[in-house]
């Protein structure tokens, strides 16, 4: 089986993205909290048979039929409310309004898939389970070393640098003044690696244990999940809570400040995602051998 390749999830989370500017703040923050309970990664970790591999197959059909028909036309709705925006002075208060939206659609699709992935786990062995643990501590140890492992000017370095590119592809060439915004911003924040990594560690501790799957643990799994997403350590939601705001004000005064040559080039780079969009909509149908999925974010 071919992994599916989510053009339409994946034009939500670009427009998401322009709403993280630090990618370091991103990981925190959505798409990479629970990425092990997506289950397009699944062939990632766990070896399939045919049986399984056809199984998933089956899965696939309604969850994008679902999301076609069902999210996307929300994503619009969302894009158009930016776009309708620009032309009034942006506060962080609306920058923050836009990204509690995408957040709702982004725990939506995380809760279809968590639906899709449980039905999955049923049909993995004891063996399956095994590797599937230690593929994700594998990759526990990979971003610990990628991450932890820097120092705080290599931090602030790299959020700068992923801030500043991520304002250059909805704004074009950025200005001195924006670049020192930039700047500035990024050496606010707190760092979040420590706060993430500590989560998902006890988030895969947890996990283990529900993966022993005595009777009752696909509803025990979605609790947890729940209580991850609710009720975060208290040092993760501080992290979280700055960081976040400080994305809300940098990008409202980005926007507030941007030239006349920024604002055609970011009209047009939300005009090109929603042709995107409305291509995917009107299309309709789902592909018979669907191409490779990238992963997202």
């Amino acid at each position: 089986m071919q992994k599916p390749r989510f053009h339409w999830i994946r034009a939500g989370i670009v427009i998401g993205g322009f709403l993280l500017l630090a990618a370091c703040s991103s990981t925190t923050f959505v798409y990479n909290r629970l990425d092990f309970l997506v289950p397009w990664y699944v062939d990632d970790y766990v070896d399939l048979n045919q049986q399984q591999k056809q199984y998933l197959d089956g899965l696939l059909e309604p969850f994008l039929a679902w999301h076609r028909a069902q999210e996307l036309p929300d994503y619009l709705k969302i894009l158009d409310s930016v776009q309708d925006n620009l032309d009034r002075p942006q506060t962080p208060e609306m920058v923050a309004a836009v990204f509690n939206d995408f957040e709702t659609a982004w725990f939506r699709l995380e809760g279809r898939s968590l639906d899709w992935l449980l039905d999955l786990g049923a049909q993995l062995s004891d063996a399956q389970v095994a590797e599937l643990m230690e593929e994700l501590w594998e990759r526990q140890d990979d971003f610990e070393e990628e991450y932890l492992d820097r120092t705080d000017e290599e931090f602030y370095e790299e959020s700068y640098e992923n801030a500043k590119n991520n304002a250059h592809e909805y704004l074009g060439t950025l200005s001195d003044a924006q670049r020192d915004m930039l700047r500035a911003f990024s050496d606010s924040l707190l760092r979040s690696d420590r706060a993430w990594l500590a989560a998902r560690a006890q988030w895969l501790t947890k996990l283990g244990v529900l993966l022993e799957r005595k009777p009752g643990w696909q509803e025990r799994v979605r609790e947890a999940v729940a209580a991850q997403r609710e009720n975060p350590s208290p040092e993760y939601r501080r992290v979280f809570d700055h960081n976040l705001q400080a994305i809300y004000v940098v990008i409202a005064k980005l926007l507030d400040g941007r030239s006349e040559r920024q604002d055609r080039h970011l009209r047009d780079r939300l005009t090109s995602l929603r042709e995107d969009l409305q291509a995917l909509i009107a299309k309709g149908e789902v592909p018979a051998q669907p191409p490779v999925l990238e992963p997202a974010g």
